[in-house]
């Protein structure tokens, strides 16, 4: 693959990645829920499983500890998320989504159907379901991080 080819496609996955972001926030906000910024989908997806620590969403969203304790005071104080004691660590706090939360990441699942389900429309089932195989097969495990 040629330099040009290269960077051609990496400008079109991240301008998809941009736009998929854009497009679940606007979802996200045209259902309610006005007070969110983009960089609070990423942390709502790492403690929906079952929580985490300010450590472990630090870890995820690749910044400090003290800015993931700034986030987690954000969406404790808008009714997002709660803090609980850790089941395993005494001195460790749980952070686990409220029902509010929740909701919110039922908002942004759909609003990001809604997209994916334009780019079937586009590409039809097949292709669709092609190109997540194949993007499924070059992603990176791990945590994904909002674009800062």
């Amino acid at each position: 693959m040629q330099n040009s080819e290269a960077m051609a496609l990496s400008a079109a996955l991240l301008a998809a990645a941009g736009d998929l972001t854009q497009r679940i926030h606007d979802g996200v906000s045209a259902r309610g829920f006005t007070d969110l910024r983009p960089a609070h989908g990423f942390a709502f997806a790492r403690l929906a499983p079952g929580g985490a620590t300010v450590t472990d969403l630090a870890a995820h969203l690749g910044v400090t500890k003290q800015a993931a304790s700034q986030l987690v005071d954000e969406i404790v104080r808008k009714g997002y998320a709660e803090r609980r004691p850790h089941p395993e660590d005494a001195r460790a706090r749980l952070i686990v989504l409220t029902e509010r939360g929740w909701t919110c990441t039922r908002a942004a699942e759909e609003a990001a159907a809604e997209v994916v389900g334009e780019w079937a429309g586009r590409l039809g089932e097949g292709e669709m379901r092609a190109l997540r195989e194949r993007l499924v097969r070059i992603a990176p495990h791990g945590p994904i991080r909002p674009v800062w």
